[in-house]
């Protein structure tokens, strides 16, 4: 690990447990490739050269294959249409409607030869979700069987094929807010029977309902104030069944597909502990008086489980490498990677790293991860991180970008400000009214919380942010006189105005996030009389679909000099291309040396 992305490392996500067989999609130049492991350890392409994998319903997609012993659907990225691989080929599924698109994802077979999935269809301007059914060989064409609500998730039939779970939201919540877990009879025609509401509402968020093999439906609700895990057996009652002090059993639903649970067998369940940034691996089993800690070298697991008779595969990471392709043998502990987890390169040591857990201005807990420099004498600068979302957190594994700054003499601080995930329902609402605001008040006490023994320089202090970081990161840089420099990437400017052009899915994500509408204005940084009090340097996609470039244009126009705009014609949201990736992070990193030498 060279540079600041380090060799062509490809991404892995979406695991799946088939047989003997892991499934998993794998991120290179061309798109997300469907692989498998093989018998001999190695590993395989699934499809053909070129087919990529990839559902964009919300934008960020999620649940696009599904694989079985006999054939794999998957939702093709060039097209967005179920497409079926057998050992005979490909076929198509569905076809493309004639007029608007149709996106799905999150497909599960609902009976033999019947599929269930979500449908996003893009006509004359408007955009609808809903559930629909077809059948798994593409001989009819998808009828809807759930309609009416803004957003679906995780449709998820019964082991016997007569009933199916399924979760549910409206503006201007998000998943993480608030949502609605619904059953409902499968009838032998293909449509549903009367919904009943099982769970959820506007102030409980529910979370991957899964049928246990004994039939019996469960899933995660923050309704305690944290994503603990339940089951509601056939007389309806609702019961607590894992509960861990501090601990989320859920996560925030950006995408589809997520599992933070899974069966291992008719008793045991495999769970997925998130605190703060850090993540471990549980196992519950109800004759046994306490959860089990399964005790393994990462910190950080991605939130898909695949799970067989004793096994679990998952993607885990560490502060020492990347995340990896990893089995877990749940009897002994021991686990084997299927993928090679790219680590510190020889010669070199992961960046020193510190848990801080510091009090805010107003007395409130702030959590960030510290990365130091190894270099002794004058004390570093620091580079003040901001992650995206803002309903995320900082995951504890290695980053290039984290090293390669390290590396650079630098002390990376990871903030997760509140509303960051991992911390509860509390924390996660703490920015509801105050985006804009609380998160970079709270970026400004950690890093003085963490300086204040001389140990980093105060003086010399930076911030960098993507997305919503970005935003908090604008609002550093024009209220407050803290920091030397800033740097956005595929940053929101004004988010009124980022609601009508947002997709869908985020089109109100800001609404509960500002607060009252008289905010909005005070919250924009294309208000009159904004000023930059330090260097800006701004990255953006040129393709981006959710944050549109035109608003960081306008914020140039409002600038001026104060703002280098950087645009990349072959990106979208983020960056993804190694060469690009590579070319921000020298231009980001001479970007702070202008300004803390000037």
């Amino acid at each position: 690990m060279t540079g600041p992305v380090g060799p062509d490392v490809a991404s892995v996500d979406a695991v799946q447990f088939v047989g003997e067989q892991v499934y998993w999609l794998e991120g290179r130049a061309g798109g997300d490739v469907l692989v498998r492991s093989c018998g001999s350890g190695g590993v395989e392409d699934v499809l053909p050269p070129g087919v990529a994998v990839a559902s964009y319903v919300h934008e960020y997609g999620g649940g696009a294959y599904l694989a079985t012993e006999d054939a794999v659907w998957f939702v093709r990225a060039d097209d967005q249409q179920i497409w079926r691989a057998t050992r005979a080929g490909l076929y198509a599924v569905t076809a493309a409607p004639q007029h608007g698109e149709d996106r799905y994802a999150d497909l599960r077979l609902s009976a033999p030869g019947i599929l269930v999935a979500v449908r996003e269809r893009h006509d004359n301007g408007g955009v609808t979700n809903e559930l629909v059914m077809l059948p798994a060989d593409g001989s009819a064409a998808p009828w809807p069987v759930a309609q009416g609500w803004d957003f679906y998730s995780f449709p998820r039939p019964s082991p016997d094929g007569n009933t199916l779970a399924w979760t549910t939201w409206r503006h201007p919540l998000m998943p993480w807010d608030g949502t609605w877990l619904w059953t409902a009879e499968i009838r032998q025609d293909g449509t549903l029977g009367p919904a009943w509401h099982i769970a959820g509402g506007p102030e409980e968020s529910v979370f991957q309902p899964e049928w246990s093999p004994r039939g019996v439906l469960h899933f995660v609700s923050d309704r305690t104030g944290w994503w603990d895990l339940y089951a509601c057996p056939p007389d309806g009652a609702i019961v607590s069944e894992v509960h861990l002090e501090s601990a989320e059993l859920g996560t925030a639903q950006w995408e589809f597909g997520y599992s933070t649970y899974a069966f291992l067998d008719r008793d045991q369940i495999a769970l997925l502990a998130h605190r703060g940034g850090s993540t471990q691996l549980n196992i519950w089993d109800p004759r046994r008086p306490e959860v089990r800690v399964v005790e393994l070298p990462y910190t950080s697991i991605k939130p898909y489980l695949g799970v067989r008779a004793g096994q679990v595969a998952m993607i885990g990471s560490a502060s020492d490498r990347m995340p990896a392709v990893i089995v877990v043998d749940i009897a002994s502990g021991e686990s084997r990677e299927l993928t090679a987890a790219v680590r510190v390169a020889p010669g070199r040591r992961a960046p020193n790293l510190e848990v801080a857990d510091i009090r805010a201005r107003d007395g409130g807990r702030v959590y960030a991860t510290l990365y130091r420099p190894p270099t002794e004498g004058a004390a570093p600068p620091v580079v003040v991180r901001v992650h995206p979302g803002p309903t995320a957190n900082a995951p504890l594994r290695l980053d290039p970008w984290v090293q390669f700054f390290v590396g650079q003499g630098f002390a990376v601080l990871d903030v997760d400000y509140r509303g960051s995930t991992g911390y509860g329902r509390a924390y996660r609402n703490a920015l509801r009214g105050q985006w804009g605001v609380l998160d970079v008040s709270d970026c400004v006490d950690v890093v003085e919380a963490v300086g204040r023994d001389g140990s980093v320089d105060l003086a010399r202090v930076v911030i960098s942010g993507a997305s919503a970081g970005g935003y908090t990161s604008l609002q550093a840089a024009t209220n407050t006189k803290k920091f030397r420099a800033a740097t956005i990437r595929s940053g929101i400017v004004d988010p009124a105005a980022w609601r009508t052009v947002a997709p869908k899915f985020q089109s109100h994500h800001a609404d509960l996030l500002l607060g009252p509408t008289s905010a909005w204005r005070d919250r924009s940084l294309l208000r009159p009389g904004i000023t930059a009090h330090c260097p800006i340097l701004a990255f953006h996609g040129e393709q981006d679909a959710v944050t549109p470039l035109r608003q960081v244009q306008q914020l140039v126009a409002i600038l001026g000099e104060r703002v280098s705009l950087v645009v990349y014609p072959d990106e979208g949201h983020g960056l993804s291309r190694p060469k690009n990736i590579e070319h921000a992070t020298y231009v980001e990193l001479a970007h702070y040396r202008a300004a803390l030498n000037s």
